[in-house]
């Protein structure tokens, strides 16, 4: 038994070597430079959080960081935006963006993106003391009911789908906006399963509604990457699926999402 790390660590070599050896644009760069840019919004808990200290923490950061570790590589993050995830990551600013991007059409039409995890569905935050208010998605599709929507990812495009009759309103800083909810300022928060879970475990003001029936069919997250390098992508695949089969996603789902 004392082999296979051994084992694992020569497979993981060899593929390296390999790669450098024969590898696309993205992926010689990468190596040469044992630099691996990870892109992220960095506001969304429990998956990509900046720290007050200026470091991430999170689901997310800990994949990548094993993700990085095992091809030898040394992460450098670059702070982006939900509005500017697809924009920065196509003019080459990073090489993976993370931090709770939900896979989808749109994107994948767009860029690769690694297996899915963290299974969720779209959920409601709303004030505990209003809670009751809410027991479908027309509760929520009123005239008095005040939505605060994040610009630039699946949660806006959710929003402005389906509560066209709420008053809806946009708020640059996602992380901010529970508390906003908390203080009355607005009344709903639209978002995924573990980030409603989060905050309504932080703070007893808040409620999350919908956990068990969510209010869209059941989606996934995923890593997402250029698609100007099959080899680069080929490689990042084969990573994932080697930190899945060593336990690495289930130790940090264990860690976040519990």
């Amino acid at each position: 038994m004392k082999q296979i790390p051994k084992i694992f660590v020569g497979l993981m070599a060899g593929l390296v070597l390999g790669a450098a050896a024969n590898a696309g644009p993205r992926l010689d760069t990468i190596m040469d430079s044992k630099v691996l840019r990870v892109g992220t919004p960095g506001d969304y808990r429990p998956f990509a959080m900046k720290t007050e200290a200026g470091s991430y923490e999170g689901l997310d950061i800990d994949l990548i960081e094993q993700l990085a570790k095992d091809l030898g590589l040394k992460v450098e993050y670059v702070q982006t935006s939900w509005p500017n995830l697809m924009p920065d990551l196509q003019a080459n600013r990073f090489d993976v963006a993370v931090g709770g991007i939900t896979r989808n059409a749109a994107r994948i039409g767009k860029a690769e993106m690694l297996p899915g995890y963290a299974p969720f569905g779209k959920v409601a935050l709303v004030r505990t003391s209003d809670a009751q208010r809410y027991q479908s998605l027309d509760d929520l599709n009123q005239p008095k009911v005040k939505v605060i929507k994040n610009p630039g990812g699946t949660n806006e495009a959710f929003v402005l789908a389906n509560l066209g009759q709420a008053q809806v309103s946009t708020h640059e800083k996602n992380a901010e906006i529970p508390g906003l909810i908390a203080e009355g300022k607005g009344d709903v928060m639209i978002t995924e399963t573990y980030e409603a879970l989060h905050y309504s475990k932080a703070d007893p003001r808040l409620t999350a509604l919908f956990i068990e029936t969510p209010l869209t069919p059941q989606n996934y997250l995923g890593f997402m990457l250029p698609a100007d390098d099959p080899d680069y992508v080929r490689v990042m695949e084969f990573a994932w699926d080697l930190m899945d089969k060593r336990g690495g996603l289930k130790q940090a789902s264990d860690h976040w999402l519990k």
